[in-house]
């Protein structure tokens, strides 16, 4: 029976209404998550020593985390859009059953997750572009970070069935629990106890505990429409083949950042060296930031376009994607200005170390010199992903990282343009990959919706 109500019915009302009623929640709680590492790489970078090696150090542990934070994405991202289509259909049994064995797969991934990077964490570090100097930093950092690692993939990947269900705001206070404890946490840990790096990924563990239970509290409480329960725990294969399958593409995004960072992480050391790598870990800080709305806006019209989808309203799924469309492209426009204007104001903000400065400053300019076609890759993205088109949203996942940034990342530095080819590889694959996704979620769903 469907348990909807004209607040949760993404068929009824104003698509612009329920896309703010979204998006806002939402885009706060992505900008807050963030701050989990954004805090630690603020306090770091103000060590009273060695803090520039110490901030090279997470830069290195950097795509591990970005690994889980992607195994979190392939579970929740990929079974919330399938748990939207069932309660669309009005067929809340089977949206019980996937979220349950959502549950089972991100504690089972979690403790493998676990397990091998504890394993393998020298070999994978050195791997990443840790030096003998900044080894010991991001070694401090991960092991402990590893250790809690099942609390950071069931804070995220539950979370994605309390926004499907409609509940924004809700998402957004299960993220401002951990970060607001994690802020508390990091300078009493770092400073005042003297732990430092290992301080930094304490409070890190701690502030996902407390957001993974407020997460299972509130799944399994009653306010909840759809409840997590046991009696859903039991795995089916074409339940999880089905959201494996889905969640590839954003599984794909983030792992294929991971990826980037690794191969951007040796080439900068090959021509430029650590104060690169450095350079590096604060542009990522950044980029996690300011991406947040994007995320945040196309986050929320995936429930919107996937329960339509289930519901059969065509004319709306093509009002959300223009929504969508349209305001990502204001807000990335936006970005890509204020960054080359406040480009020094922003690398000064996690550390103040003049040779950072000087070439943080280029180097943001160069990477975000297109940032405003991003809007072009999500909008495809979050249209594929939500209507569950998976080979379609893979496909161009991988053709934007792996297919463009990877091989640019090599070559444009042997072209003559050494280290700052690094940098400009991105621009160049959001132009290409962002409008060739674009186009072909235009030909294949959007004129097909009429």
């Amino acid at each position: 029976m469907k348990t909807t109500t004209n607040y949760d019915d993404f068929s009824k009302g104003s698509i612009a209404s329920h896309l703010v009623r979204l998006a806002v929640p939402m885009t706060l709680a992505q900008l807050v998550n963030v701050l989990y590492n954004i805090i630690d790489r603020m306090f770091i970078g103000r060590l009273p020593v060695d803090a520039t090696n110490a901030l090279t150090g997470l830069g290195v542990a950097f795509p591990i985390c970005t690994i889980i934070i992607a195994f979190a994405n392939l579970i929740g991202l990929g079974s919330s859009p399938l748990f939207s289509i069932e309660r669309g259909r009005g067929n809340d049994e089977e949206a019980k059953y996937i979220m349950g064995n959502a549950f089972v797969m991100l504690v089972i991934i979690g403790f493998i997750l676990s397990i091998t990077g504890l394993v393998f964490k020298k070999p994978i570090l050195y791997m990443l572009g840790a030096s003998d100097v900044t080894y010991q930093y991001a070694s401090s950092y991960i092991s402990i970070y590893l250790l809690g690692n099942i609390f950071v993939m069931l804070s995220l990947g539950l979370n994605t069935f309390i926004n499907a269900q409609g509940f924004a705001k809700t998402g957004m206070l299960t993220v401002s629990i951990g970060a607001v404890t994690n802020i508390i946490l990091d300078p009493v840990l770092i400073f005042v106890l003297n732990l430092g790096v290992s301080g930094a990924a304490i409070a890190t563990v701690i502030s996902q505990f407390i957001a993974a239970l407020w997460t299972f509290h509130f799944l399994t409480g009653k306010k909840t429409i759809i409840k997590l329960s046991p009696k859903y725990f039991k795995l089916k294969s074409h339940r999880v083949l089905s959201a494996l399958g889905l969640g590839l593409a954003p599984f794909t995004m983030s792992f294929t950042n991971s990826l980037i960072a690794v191969i951007n992480n040796i080439n900068l050391a090959a021509y430029g060296g650590d104060i690169y790598i450095a350079s590096m870990t604060v542009i990522n800080s950044v980029r996690e930031v300011v991406q947040m709305p994007v995320s945040g806006i196309s986050d929320s019209a995936k429930p919107i376009i996937s329960y339509n989808y289930g519901a059969k309203e065509n004319k709306r799924i093509k009002t959300t994607i223009q929504y969508m469309t349209a305001s990502l492209i204001i807000y990335s426009f936006a970005v890509t200005i204020l960054v080359e204007l406040f480009a020094k104001q922003m690398i000064f903000f996690f550390n103040d170390d003049p040779k950072l400065l000087e070439i943080g400053v280029k180097s943001l300019r160069l990477y975000f010199a297109a940032f405003m076609f991003m809007a072009f890759q999500f909008s495809g993205q979050t249209v594929f992903t939500a209507l569950g088109k998976a080979k379609n949203a893979v496909f161009f996942s991988l053709f934007r990282k792996v297919f463009l940034v990877i091989p640019l990342v090599y070559l444009l530095p042997l072209l003559g343009l050494g280290v700052d080819g690094v940098f400009i590889a991105e621009p160049v694959s959001n132009i290409i990959g962002g409008l060739c996704c674009f186009i072909a979620m235009y030909f294949i769903v959007y004129r097909k919706l009429d």
